[in-house]
């Protein structure tokens, strides 16, 4: 019958008794008949589907009478039909095995989660003398979300079906990606397919009208455009000789390249793409011209691409992975390798090599093109009252419209929504949807092989995150390929092997209060219930009363859109924790490019916020024990916010509270809800459930315990730093050192500053009266713990600011004036509290701001030669073209091996002239030279990161090898309680190793080799303080009685204070030049002023080929500063401290 030999068709019950006999007796069967034709279950599920029956028809039929056999061939159809990626009729046997099934539903009693929802408009209806009412309002689930709900459905049906099979299930979960871009396309395509002529809805004048209005212009538009382009280009025998873009060759020519996709794809994916970046670059009621173009170019990349995949027969790859060569269709990114090679065979011999990158030219004159039509073709009718005669007025204006903006001082376009379409967009969202490989795994993470291969199972990841950096990918690569981050590697396989559950009891509260509506302890309210500001009675009269009316409406404003946002943040957490409600998962790992360890799934997590950290347990119970008790009533306190009492005051904190504790968790919502008043109420709630589970168990010790216990380090980046310079009191001020109580920083400079404000405040100070008593731990901690880290006053101002405005209890457009003045007093009050820290941060950052001025040396020579011969010998500002050499970026390998490469780059920008404006591009992966600022800021806090991460990985390798559970959010280390002795005692064992091998020391002489032929023009010290910097860290250049006369004849004593006079020593000084250059001492520039503070590195300028600076150059490693002096710290002394992590 398969075959067509017989006139029969095969039908559901001829397919129900294959199954029936391929049940009973297959090879594996009790019975087994061997038959050369028989078709297995893959095989028959294809046929039956290619012939339009229904599974259910088969499963349901007659033949099949037992339940047993019933169950067992759903799960054979399920098996492949998730080997064949056939989601839908996966679900389709779920709902089947859902109706007969026996088998417990964890989802049984679970309420349905009540989904943030929109205004949608439902239909226009007709009066009887035929004119039209305005139609009825109602709400819907916005489409990214219902599309996270029903793939998360599929998975709950999938769990029926294969109950015991979760790599099967993973499978699913990450292969349904395909369905679910399939879902948003075809979601984007019904925009305007369910807009045909002949539906009545075209009448309302709405978003979705107007955009279809637009696709018919447009096409007709963009069909005549293209055809004008291909014929000017046709008739143009060369290229214009002095076009700005001469360099792009033939992306000159875009008529090929528009001609590529059809007009109709063209008008859809531009109004498509412009609608989406609504909003975004921070311009509100537009986009950035550069970006609009940008992306519209690179979406036309993307589809005429995908269609050639699809007339191949090619799956279109699923991730695309970080620098480098980064394109969807490189040769990475392909699933088959086969196809690839056919492929490649193919279009070798049409020597159309379509799988390359199209350049950022190409894109920006493609998307010029494209949205200059638009805004041409798109209008929209708008309708407004004259004040006048009362009369309705109808206009026709533009959809958008370009206009240019200063931010920062700087000229930047601006592509403009129309107000109504605006107002009609913040209604019908447009947003990506929610991609499925964002969620857990059912398996362990593959273990990470290499830089782009571990975590997920069928769809790529990237080791490492990092943006526009080919040279970090190539680090890690060569790493890899040596086999140092083996360690790395295996911490990661650690991290993400920690399997997790869905606590179900905080859930269960969650849940109920979500649908409730109200607002609790940062769930936000389904209706925004703050009251908006009132318009004083004197707003047109008083400008101060306006100003601060306005603030305050902004500020409202701001709050109810963030109070939507947050909504749907929390709405992703609770269905992703419904749909893995009685499964156990795991989260994948992966690292920044400091070697900092995430959690690949972003939306539920451990490191996400107290309420995602509240819903997860450990899925493996260990019992308490007499000390896993104490520590579980140790972790109460510390959550609560009760964390700097000793640890017997921490205990009697809970014991003195166990009347709170048990009707907190007996009854969460209907009881005095003590639990809400902790700092971390989530966790808080859910550890007072394990507490009085535990003491009102028979054996309280004995009580299986699921719940993470967290060690925390006290100002961790400030324990590094004592430890690495062996300072003796920042290491007791940071709980190195041993003592009966915790120190806390935070609280002794928040009482310093708190002194100050009582004593300005007392002297009439008003902006200090306002702070007097608001000036909690809290509002000071984010500046103390960042100003090892070089903060700024404006970075703290900011910090303090949104600590303030979190309070709630100084007005709105009072916080920027008492941010400003609390700044000021609380970078006083640290002063040199951190002296230690201090000094080590200084020489990293020196030593940072020497290498971003350094040149390799085979590259010196060649490019003062070639600035001398291009120039023809005449005076030339020579230091512009080295700066153009200047390309080093810092560069250093962590204990563990990992190469870590600072991203940092002044990335170069090219202008494009366009119909719109003129658009500056920048290459990413074009060579460009370094950002030397952000190099030397950004260097302490990234080198004692990566210092952290090495910490964390050591200590994750030891506990797997002792088989202690271990999770992690960087410094906060987490185990079951019964583990936080043993772990306790690793983690100082493991900083104890880490800090006794001699880091700085290690990384002093890493640089000297890393840029051993590395010169730094003489030149290029000549700015600001610098000198005066490198003379305190104690750095010499020696020069012979001939160079320092040389150099003195022309700039005085600017570097006198480096300079050391030696005739016997060898100089430090050499010259780039075969022979010297002669003096001309007209040309001599005034030194800069030692006293100036700029740190701009324009200043280096003035310096002319015949210079005696000119081509005057020293070793970088002569200057690397010496090492800071270390303290009499011993690192071991932290063995007996109790609270190094606590």
């Amino acid at each position: 019958m398969e075959n067509g030999e017989e006139k029969v068709q095969p039908t559901s019950q001829t397919y129900a008794i294959m199954l029936l006999a391929w049940l009973r007796f297959n090879s594996n069967s009790e019975k087994p008949v061997y038959l050369a034709s028989a078709l297995n279950p893959s095989r028959l599920l294809s046929s039956f589907i290619a012939r339009g029956i229904s599974p259910t028809t088969v499963i349901t039929d007659r033949v099949i009478s037992s339940s047993s056999e019933a169950s067992q061939i759903i799960q054979l159809l399920s098996k492949s039909a998730v080997d064949m990626n056939l989601s839908r009729i996966l679900t389709e046997l779920g709902q089947a095995e859902a109706i007969g099934c026996q088998l417990p539903d964890p989802l049984e009693n679970v309420p349905e989660v009540s989904p943030v929802t929109k205004l949608k408009k439902v239909s226009d209806v007709a009066s009887e003398d035929g004119t039209l009412v305005p139609e009825e309002l109602a709400r819907e689930v916005p489409f990214n979300l219902d599309n996270l709900r029903k793939h998360l459905a599929k998975v709950s049906l999938a769990r029926r079906v294969l109950p015991e099979d979760v790599a099967a299930r993973q499978k699913l979960l990450e292969e349904s990606a395909y369905d679910v871009a399939v879902e948003r396309l075809k979601h984007e395509s019904e925009v305007f397919d369910e807009l045909g002529l002949s539906n009545p809805s075209l009448r309302r004048a709405g978003l979705q009208r107007w955009m279809w209005d637009w696709y018919q212009k447009l096409s007709a538009q963009l069909e005549t455009e293209i055809a004008k382009i291909v014929d000017t280009e046709s008739k143009q025998t060369k290229p214009f000789s002095h076009d700005i873009n001469d360099h792009v060759g033939p992306e000159k020519h875009l008529a090929p390249f528009l001609s590529l996709v059809k007009p109709e794809k063209l008008s859809l994916i531009t109004i498509l793409e412009v609608m989406r970046l609504h909003g975004s670059g921070g311009v509100n009621d537009g986009m950035k011209t550069a970006r609009a173009l940008l992306a519209v170019g690179r979406a036309v990349e993307n589809e005429y691409k995908a269609e050639m995949c699809k007339r191949n027969n090619i799956a279109i790859p699923a991730h695309v992975r970080a620098g480098g060569d980064n394109g969807y269709f490189s040769g990475l990114g392909y699933r088959d390798l086969h196809a690839r090679r056919v492929t490649a065979a193919k279009y070798m011999e049409d020597s159309e090599e379509w799988t390359s990158e199209w350049t950022q030219v190409l894109r920006v004159r493609m998307g010029s093109v494209l949205v200059d039509s638009l805004m041409k073709a798109a209008t929209v009718e708008r309708v407004a009252v004259d004040k006048n005669t009362g009369q309705e007025v109808r206009e026709e204006q533009n959809a958008f419209c370009h206009s240019y903006e200063f931010v920062r001082g700087q000229k930047l376009g601006i592509i403009r929504l129309n107000p109504v379409v605006a107002e009609r967009l913040a209604k019908d969202d447009l947003r990506e949807t929610l991609h499925p490989r964002h969620l857990p795994m059912l398996v362990k993470p593959k273990p990470w092989l290499g830089p782009d291969e571990g975590g997920y199972f069928y769809n790529k990841s990237s080791v490492m995150r990092f943006k526009d950096c080919a040279e970090q990918q190539v680090y890690l690569e060569h790493a890899t390929t040596l086999g140092n981050v083996e360690l790395v590697y295996a911490g990661l396989d650690v991290l993400g092997s920690t399997p997790w559950k869905i606590n179900r009891q905080i859930f269960d509260v969650v849940l109920q209060v979500w649908n409730s509506g109200e607002r609790l302890c940062k769930i936000p309210p389904a209706m925004f219930d703050k009251p908006e500001p009132e318009k004083p009675a004197n707003y047109h009269t008083d400008i101060k009363a306006r100003s601060v009316y306005s603030q305050r409406l902004r500020a409202y404003q701001q709050d109810k859109a963030n109070n939507h946002s947050d909504r749907c943040s929390v709405n992703y957490k609770i269905e992703i924790a419904r749909a893995f409600l009685g499964d156990a998962f795991y989260l994948p790992h992966n690292l920044d490019f400091r070697g900092r360890a995430y959690p690949i799934p972003p939306h539920l997590n451990h490191i996400g916020d107290d309420l995602s950290r509240g819903l997860l347990k450990f899925a493996e119970a260990k019992p308490l024990g007499e000390r896993g008790l104490r520590w579980l009533k140790i972790h109460l306190a510390n959550l609560y916010g009760y964390d700097k009492g000793s640890f017997d005051e921490r205990v009697a904190f809970v014991m003195n509270h166990l009347d709170d504790i048990y009707d907190s968790a007996e009854r969460p919502l209907e009881g005095r809800r003590w639990w809400t008043t902790a700092g971390d109420p989530w966790q808080c709630l859910s550890t007072c459930m394990e507490l009085r589970a535990a003491l009102e168990s028979e054996d309280p010790e004995g009580y299986m315990s699921t719940l993470p216990i967290h060690q925390d380090g006290t100002c961790n980046g400030l324990q590094h730093y004592a430890a690495l310079g062996g300072d003796r009191e920042g290491a007791a001020q940071v709980n190195l050192a041993a003592t009966d109580r915790p120190s806390d920083v935070y609280t002794y400079v928040a009482n310093m500053v708190n002194q100050v404000v009582e004593q300005d405040a007392a002297n009439g100070d008003r902006v200090a009266q306002m702070l007097v008593g608001k000036i909690s731990r809290k509002v000071v901690k984010q500046t103390v713990m960042t100003t090892v880290y070089g903060v700024t006053y404006i970075g703290a101002r900011d910090q303090i600011e949104r600590q303030l405005k979190d309070r709630g209890d100084i007005p709105e457009e009072e916080c920027w004036a008492t941010s400003s003045y609390l700044a000021r007093k609380v970078l006083y009050c640290i002063g040199d509290l951190f002296a230690g820290a201090k000094a080590i941060q200084t020489w990293l950052n020196l030593c940072a701001r020497l290498i971003s001025k350094s040149v390799p040396g085979d590259r010196l020579a060649e490019a003062i030669q070639s600035q001398q011969q291009q120039k023809g010998g005449s005076s030339v500002n020579i230091l512009s073209r080295i700066r153009k050499e200047q390309m080093a970026a810092v560069v250093w390998t962590t204990p563990l091996g990992l190469p870590i490469v600072q991203p940092y780059r002044k990335t170069k920008r090219k202008q494009i002239m366009t119909a719109l404006q003129t658009v500056y591009i920048s290459d990413p992966n074009s060579p460009a030279e370094v950002n030397g600022v952000k190099q030397a800021s950004a260097f302490p806090p990234n080198f004692i990161h990566s210092l952290d991460a090495t910490h964390m990985m050591l200590t994750a390798l030891e506990c797997r090898t002792r088989g202690i559970v271990f999770a992690s959010v960087h410094d906060s280390y987490w185990t079951h309680a019964c583990s936080i002795d043993p772990m306790s005692a690793i983690i100082r064992d493991t900083f104890i190793a880490l800090h006794s091998s001699d880091i700085l020391s290690k990384l002093e002489t890493e640089f000297k080799a890393r840029y051993a032929d590395y010169k730094v023009p003489l030149a290029s010290l000549r700015v600001g303080s610098f000198l005066k910097k490198l003379k305190t860290a104690g750095v010499r250049i020696v020069a012979s009685p001939e160079e320092v006369a040389e150099i003195k004849s022309v700039h005085t004593s600017t570097f006198d204070p480096l300079i050391a006079v030696s005739e016997t020593e060898a100089s430090s000084i050499t010259s780039a030049s075969p022979s010297p250059p002669t003096k001309r001492a007209s040309s001599a520039k005034p030194a800069v002023a030692e006293d100036e503070e700029s740190e701009v590195e324009e200043e280096e300028e003035g310096i002319d080929a015949d210079s005696p600076l000119a081509d005057k150059f020293i070793s970088l490693p002569a200057l690397i500063p010496p090492l800071p002096k270390k303290g009499d710290f011993q690192v071991e002394t932290i063995k007996k401290s109790l609270y190094f992590f606590s």
